[in-house]
């Protein structure tokens, strides 16, 4: 009994130890700065087609080149949200200071 628990352990020990080497490596990404919005001007009429991201933590201010100020918060290492006058989802690409939001536009930072 006691070499069956050992062996069916053994996977789940490993499993645990490289999750959690996964979840360790994690940093909270920075998206404070410039971005430009993309990937056409059509797209961006609503929107605005320049922004500032100031960040706090995970709590952002976001103001556009119209004037626009709201608040959105990075929900995880590769995900952020924008609440009003946005409301939209993003998924934060790697390192390259690019955020594809749910509205179909994507910001990359200059």
């Amino acid at each position: 009994m006691l070499k069956a628990f050992a062996t069916l352990s053994t996977p789940l020990i490993a499993t645990a130890i490289i999750f959690g080497a996964a979840c360790a490596q994690g940093a909270e990404a920075n998206l404070s700065g410039s971005y430009k919005c993309g990937p056409d001007a059509k797209a961006c009429q609503w929107s605005g087609s320049a922004f500032t991201i100031t960040q706090t933590g995970k709590e952002l201010e976001i103001k556009n080149d119209k004037g626009a100020t709201g608040t959105g918060t990075l929900t995880s290492e590769i995900s952020v949200s924008a609440g009003p006058p946005w409301n939209m989802l993003g998924v934060i690409s790697g390192s390259n200071g690019v955020i594809d939001w749910s509205n179909g536009t994507v910001w990359r930072k200059q």
